[in-house]
């Protein structure tokens, strides 16, 4: 070996290094993960009597320091089906075992992603089979997970929170500006996450970690990447990607660059004709005409393109310091709403245009750790992180001369101090604070098509200005290899300032002011009667405080009503249960289950409202129901996750996901309507045959039906959007798609990667979308890694 303290871990049959093991002290917090070759310094580790390696795939290790010394520091780990022991971060934002955190977290592997080839990072979640994804346009996926979705889940990056101020309770697409090929590994954690992570975290996290610049062992320089394109036919996608990193001993740079470019989606053939739009509107010598389309399967207008850069750099002057500095970089081009464009008025279509301009969105993120023993920490980590978000909604009436631009820019700074003490091996105490500002600037424009003349007209939102302080801590004990109990609890402060402007709309107020404060908590515990069973079970409290777009947003929500400001919000509370057990059965089948339920209290949502002692006003020229976010319900999610792995044989193995959930909303009149965000019963069966240089997978994804008496009251009107039944009423039909991937490194560098998706060419929709799925799909990438 180079060096008496570096690490060779391989696999003990094969003798292959194994990459991105990961070294842990048991006593102290530090982690290290093996490098392309196998091979780890881990000279910090001198004297501990407990180190654990494990690899997922690999049954773990505990050795000391001297016995992996008396081995020439040559480490060979046993493979193994089932690993319960797969290292996650994103309860706690520490690594920990995923056996000793109570939640239910589940990991999106790299190889996973590399050969269902994802389009967005929204198309990585829902790899998982287990978060559910709603389309309204190309350009969009806005997650669902556990009945819940939009603000009231949570995004980080590399740490980092994503949701702003804006994050409205209609769906969202703000994760497709990260990269999926920038992407190392992806972590959803189910069910409250406030302790942690604030505001919003009440049905999941959902949690990226970008690619991280990785050092040399030597004082040769690494060099390593990956050179990625990609195209597929139904919306005939061309796709590029290339990335590299370069490390010294002490520094290292990774930059990423992708650029994505889809025309318009076609659906499938078999399916609903209520999904079928054969026309589009077209500005022709500055008259609008519906246009009948070639081929009536296009969904038009639904093209876009997007380039998103990235570029890390790191710098550890020694085992105590490490220096991270990340600047992220996404653009879209405009995308139309395809669900807009469905909407009818008289006979004829209500616009000409609707569609979101382009979506930017840019951070810097400092992230500093510390590593050194100390009477208060043994790891210190500081992040500081400014984001800019910048949209726009575009939108003018059929045959109408005057288009409507709405531009939304906010400001994002965030500082975060999180600091880890292990008082000894059984008890570990995180702790932190964390600061959060985000400024909102919104501005309103009419223009005029044929002479060009802007005007100013009412924005979206006010200028205003959102601010989170809090201070919170995590404790874990062990007092038992078997027990692992965990508890928390977060203090947060909030404050709003909003100025509003009623030069256009005479509103009671001129501006609002919210200053509040929430406490959370959770409590949860592990039990492990032994190493191929796991109990777990937790009880949790999250918050959601009253953001800009609760608060103060002015917009046409459907035809016929209008939602105003509403300056009086409060923070709205979740009570979430979970027990969930896993059991691995003689090494060939392993059985998870989690069941849950949640109780959201103090609920923001929409209800019948009162402008100045009036309740309906004229909006957009027709006359509107006045409407308002309010505290005004309370609703319950409960349901099941479970899964399933059988390996039937060498490299031949069955998975299987399914989710089952029930929502309820109260109503104004007291009745019960289902939960708009609940969403059938949906999941994934995957059949895998994986050789060393081939892997072959041919699998099923599947929803239920949701009847017209099972939608939401708000959502059976929405004829753009489901359905019709025999009676005429909406509904979501189900609806299951075949599908085949295939993966052949051809050469120790290239990789091919294809396959076909929807392959019966179903037309369908996922629950709630207003875009069809892709219909009959061949995809074909090339990869060179080196």
């Amino acid at each position: 070996m180079a060096y008496s303290q570096t690490v060779l871990i391989k696999d003990a049959k094969t003798s292959k290094p194994i990459e991105m093991a990961s070294i842990m002290s048991v006593n102290q917090n530090i982690f290290i993960n093996t490098n392309q070759k196998g091979e780890a310094d881990i000279s910090a580790l001198v004297g501990e009597t407990q180190i654990q390696i494990q690899r997922l795939g690999y049954h773990s290790e505990i050795l000391s320091y001297e016995e992996i010394k008396a081995n020439d520091f040559i480490i060979l780990l046993r493979s193994q089906n089932f690993d319960l022991n797969e290292v996650v971060v994103s309860a706690t934002r520490w690594k920990q075992n995923s056996t000793d955190t109570p939640s239910k977290i589940i990991s999106i592997s790299p190889e996973e992603v590399a050969l269902q080839n994802p389009q967005t990072a929204a198309d990585l979640l829902g790899v998982s089979g287990n978060v559910y994804i709603q389309k309204s346009q190309q350009g969009g996926g806005s997650p669902m997970i556990r009945g819940f979705a939009t603000n009231r889940l949570l995004y980080a990056v590399d740490g980092v929170r994503m949701n702003n101020a804006i994050f409205r309770g209609g769906n969202l697409q703000n994760v497709i500006s990260l990269d999926p090929f920038a992407i190392e590994n992806t972590e959803v954690l189910f069910g409250p996450g406030s302790v942690i992570y604030g505001s919003d975290a009440i049905g999941g996290v959902m949690s990226f970690q970008t690619l991280t610049p990785k050092l040399s062992d030597s004082n040769t320089m690494r060099i390593s990447g990956k050179l990625s394109t990609r195209v597929s036919s139904a919306n005939n996608e061309k796709t590029l990607h290339a990335d590299l990193n370069y490390g010294w001993e002490k520094w290292a740079f990774v930059t990423s660059a992708s650029h994505w470019d889809y025309d318009h989606l076609r659906q499938g053939s078999n399916g609903p004709e209520d999904y079928v739009k054969p026309y589009y509107v077209e500005t022709v010598n500055g008259e609008d005409q519906i246009i009948n389309q070639d081929d009536p399967l296009l969904q038009i207008p639904s093209a876009y393109s997007q380039t998103n850069l990235m570029q890390k750099i790191r710098f550890k002057p020694n085992q105590k310091w490490d220096f991270q500095y990340g600047f992220h970089y996404s653009e879209t081009s405009d995308y139309g709403r395809y669900d807009r464009h469905n909407r009818m008025r008289n006979g004829l279509p209500r616009y000409a245009e609707w569609k979101y301009g382009p979506q930017f969105w840019m951070m810097n993120n400092l992230n500093i750790t510390h590593s050194n023993e100390t009477f208060l920490f043994d790891q210190l980590s500081i992040r500081l992180a400014q984001q800019n978000f910048q949209e726009s909604r575009i939108d003018r009436s059929f045959q109408n001369e005057i288009r409507r631009i709405r531009e939304e820019n906010v400001d994002a700074y965030s500082a975060n101090i999180d600091l880890i003490k292990a008082i000894n091996p059984e008890n570990i105490l995180f702790y932190g604070l964390e600061y959060v500002r985000n400024d909102v600037n919104s501005i309103g424009t009419e223009q005029n098509i044929f002479t060009g003349e802007q005007f100013v007209s009412a924005s979206r939102y006010p200028d205003a200005n959102w601010n989170s302080m809090a201070i919170y801590t995590n404790y874990e004990y062990k007092p038992s290899d078997r027990i692992t109990l965990q508890s928390g609890v977060r203090y947060n402060h909030f404050l709003l300032n909003a100025d509003f402007d009623n030069s256009f709309y005479a509103f009671p107020f001129e501006e609002a002011k919210i200053n509040n404060g929430a406490l959370t908590g959770s409590i949860g515990a592990v039990y492990k009667p032994n190493s191929s069973w796991v109990i777990n079970t937790n009880f949790g409290t999250a918050f959601r405080s009253p953001n800009v777009d609760d608060v103060g947003k002015i917009f046409d929500s459907e035809p016929g009503a209008v939602t105003v400001p509403n300056p009086t919000l409060q923070a709205e509370y979740a009570y979430n249960w979970d027990l969930g057990f896993t059991k691995v059965f003689n090494d060939f089948l392993k059985i998870d289950v989690t069941a849950y339920y949640t109780l959201l209290n103090n609920a923001m949502v929409r209800r019948d409202f009162q402008l100045n002692g009036q309740d309906s006003i004229v909006y957009d020229g027709v006359l509107s129901q006045v409407q308002a976010i309010q505290n005004a319900a309370k609703a319950t999610v409960y349901g099941l996750q479970a899964g399933l792995e059988l390996k039937l044989w060498s490299g031949v193995n069955i998975t299987s996901d399914l989710n089952y959930q029930l929502g309820e909303e109260e109503l104004d009149n007291a009745q019960i309507s289902p939960s708009r965000h609940a969403a059938p019963m949906f999941g994934v069966t995957r059949l895998t045959y994986d050789l060393s240089d081939f892997m072959i997978q041919f699998y099923v994804n599947y929803q239920a039906e949701r009847t017209h008496e099972e939608l939401s009251v708000d959502e059976r009107g929405k004829s753009e959007i489901y359905a019709l039944d025999d009676n005429g009423n909406t509904y979501a039909p189900a609806w299951h798609t075949l599908n085949l991937k295939m993966s052949y490194q051809v050469l120790d560098d290239f990789y091919i990667n294809g396959g076909v998706e929807n392959i019966t060419d179903q037309r369908y929709r996922p629950y709630s979308s207003g875009l069809s799925a892709p219909g009959r799909n061949f995809i074909l990438s090339l990869s060179y890694n080196f």
